[in-house]
Order: structure tokens, then C-alpha cells, then sequence
């Protein structure tokens, strides 16, 4: 039997819970376009977003450390195939739909700049006067506007939960703004499970990074309430005198389990609770019913206090920042105050754009690696380097 985009919208219907999103029931997209025969809604939005080039452009995109400080590091791509990974558990897990969550999981990160949030900080700083930046509403200009990949519409042209879940991702790193899509409305389950899943892992893995790169230590750690529990459940000392690899990746392994587990325990029991029974109920409630448990949250905080005051703001990251200042301010003056550096396509952008020069350059520079900007400097301001 060929499974059908009809036969997969069934499967749905019969399978998730009734707080699951149908990809049948979808609000659709902006512009008319013809749907795939094999795959449903959500699964199409999904290929939409691995094909882009912002995308590929995430393997070269900062999370914590710069590309150039090592390769075994996260980055912004790798970070997101573990919020899918997690992601889809959790859906799975739940009865919600994989697929939309996935999909929001995948786009979440797009609009990030060069130098993670640090980039993030200093593109809100150069555009205080023209609109700000944020790296959330940026990802909305990619996903509508920025990719140009079809004749007959800008952007993407996703569903309107995908969309929905891009604009209501709600983190301690973004800024929700959900006018033009129902703000007194609660997100869908697999958004807010996306939220969840980004929250766990950043915590887990920059946990990991910052143990393997030096910066944090398990004399500090030793004394935190989840650091605690994981050790107990490994049968393991506070402070072992040699974390080695494999003891490091059994400690990340076990924390990210300990979470998923509370998340989808207490996730469940809160839809119980409140007697959900569509997604119409779910949207009702009017904030988010998908959480770890008050303790594990507490716990979480006590955490990613730890994060960000030892590994953050520690001097290896701060210098990286550093760095990105003294790249990124002197580009984005360049291009403002000699337009013709920017290369003809992006200079004709802003020929024929209705939002000004400052948008158009902040645009081209929250597009850039963190290898390109660094490259795009040496080209500007180095003058052995070849243009």
C-alpha cells in the first residue's frame, strides 16, 4: 500500500491524543500552493527548512564557542539536531505530532547572527534607531521574506503552525512577540514541547562543553541539587577525581534522561489536570501547560545561574565576544557609510527595498558565519588581503 498524504492525515487522526495537532485540521498557508502527494502539511514545511540556506548556514554559526576554537564543540546546527532529537521524543512520548514539532524545532534558530547571542546583542545595539534586532523576529523575515526560493510567493510559504510555533518559542534567550497570530492564545503542544526541548538542550550541552573545554569545575558543580541527583542515580561521587570522557558523557546521558522523563511526566499530568481534550482546549489556557516539575525547574535554575555566571561570562568566552565587537561594529559602519562594498545582489536590495539602507546591512551581516564575517573583515580592513 502507498501511503498517501490522506492515508498519513488518517494515521493522525487515529493515533495522536486529542491535544495533537492533525496536520488535516491545519490553518494553512498564505499563499495558494499545490500540496505534496506523500507527505503531509507539516512534513513538507519541514523539508522547506532543511533546504534553505540559512540552514546550512547554522554549521558555521556560533552556540557558545567559535568554530575556530575547536571541533568538538556545538554549534548552532548541531545544537539544533539535538532540539529536534529531543523534540520528537517528547512529542512521541506525549501523542503529539512529531512532525510539526520537528519542523518548529528546525526553524528556530535561523535568525541567529555570526557570534550567537553575543552577535545577537551587538545588531540590537547598531539598529537601537532603526527597528532593533532580535534573533527570533529575524528568523520570521527568513521564513517570509529573506529566503527566495519560489516564483510565485517570498519566504517559505509554511503552515500556520509552524509559523505560530516560530513566533510563540518562548525561552530565557527569546523574546516572544506574538501579534498577528492569536498572543491571548496559548501555542500548540508541539510548540510548546519545542520551547521545552530547546531549554534542555542547552542546558545539557553546554554543561558538556563547558566541562570538556575547562571552564566549569566539578568542585563548583559537586554543591547543585541536579548535579546531586545525577551522581546519585550513577552511583557515583559529587567530585570524582578523574572525569574523564567516558564518565562525562555517562553524566550528560544521565541528565538529559532525568529531564525528559520529569518533563513528559509532569507535561502529562498537567494535561490531565486541566481536562484537555482538543487543541482548542489547549489553546484556551492561554500560557503554556508543557513544564518540567516545580522541583526539576528549580533545580534547572540553580543550574543555569551556575552557566552563566562561570561559563558564560567566563574570560575564554568573554575574549570570544571581545572579538566579535571588533568585527562586527566596524563591518556594519563600513557598509553604512560606503554602500557600494556590499556586494551588487545585497547593494540591489537595497535599491529596491521600502525599509531602508540599516535594515538591508543587517540583514546581509545576521546572515554571515562567523567565518564569513571574520573572512569579510580580513577582505575590508587588511590590506594584503585580496577583495
Amino acid at each position: 500500500m502507498k501511503l498517501t498524504r490522506h492515508i498519513l492525515e488518517q494515521r493522525e487522526a487515529q493515533t495522536l491524543e486529542p491535544w495533537g495537532m492533525k496536520s488535516a485540521d491545519t490553518g494553512g498557508r498564505v499563499y495558494a500552493d499545490d500540496e505534496a502527494d506523500y507527505r503531509t502539511v507539516y512534513q513538507k514545511d519541514r523539508d522547506r527548512i532543511i533546504h534553505t540556506t540559512a540552514f546550512r548556514r547554522l554549521a558555521y554559526k556560533t552556540q557558545v564557542f567559535v568554530y575556530h576554537e575547536g571541533d568538538h564543540y556545538r554549534n548552532r546546527l548541531t545544537h539544533t539536531i539535538e532540539v529536534v532529537q529531543l523534540g520528537r521524543t517528547l512529542a512521541r512520548a506525549l501523542g503529539a505530532n512529531e512532525d510539526l514539532t520537528e519542523a518548529i524545532c528546525l526553524a528556530h534558530d535561523l535568525g541567529h547572527p555570526a557570534f550567537g547571542h553575543t552577535g545577537e546583542h551587538i545588531l540590537n545595539q547598531l539598529m537601537k534607531d532603526h527597528g532593533g534586532f532580535d534573533h527570533q523576529r529575524q528568523t520570521m523575515r527568513i521564513l517570509e521574506k529573506l529566503e527566495q526560493r519560489y516564483p510565485g510567493f517570498p519566504g517559505l510559504n509554511l503552515s500556520y503552525e509552524v509559523r505560530e510555533g516560530v513566533v510563540k518559542h518562548d525561552t530565557d534567550y527569546d523574546v516572544t512577540n506574538a501579534v498577528g497570530y492569536e498572543p491571548q492564545l496559548a501555542g500548540t503542544l508541539e510548540c510548546q514541547l519545542a520551547n521545552l526541548a530547546d531549554e534542555m538542550a542547552w542546558n545539557t550541552s553546554d554543561l558538556d562543553d563547558g566541562l570538556y573545554a575547562g571552564i566549569l569545575h566539578i568542585e563548583d558543580l559537586a554543591l547543585q541539587p541536579l548535579w546531586q541527583q545525577v551522581m546519585d542515580s550513577l552511583g557515583e561521587p559529587y567530585a570524582p577525581r578523574d572525569l574523564d570522557s567516558l564518565l562525562r558523557a555517562r553524566i550528560i546521558r544521565r541528565l538529559v534522561g532525568l529531564e525528559m522523563k520529569d518533563a513528559i511526566e509532569y507535561t502529562y499530568s498537567q494535561l490531565e489536570a486541566h481536562q484537555i481534550q482538543s487543541v482548542a482546549d489547549l489553546r484556551a489556557q492561554g500560557r503554556n501547560l508543557a513544564g518540567f516539575s516545580p522541583e526539576m525547574q528549580a533545580a534547572n535554575a540553580v543550574q543555569k545561574e551556575h552557566l552563566f555566571k562561570h561559563f558564560y561570562r567566563g574570560y575564554r568566552v568573554m575574549r570570544m565576544a571581545a572579538k566579535a565587537e571588533r568585527i562586527l561594529f566596524p563591518l556594519f559602519e563600513a557598509y553604512i557609510s560606503e554602500p557600494k562594498q556590499l556586494p551588487p545582489s545585497t547593494l540591489a536590495k537595497v535599491e529596491h527595498s521600502d525599509e531602508g539602507l540599516h535594515r538591508v546591512v543587517s540583514d546581509y551581516l545576521a546572515g554571515m558565519t562567523d567565518r564569513y564575517a571574520i573572512q569579510e573583515y580580513k577582505r575590508l580592513f587588511d590590506p594584503e588581503e585580496r577583495v
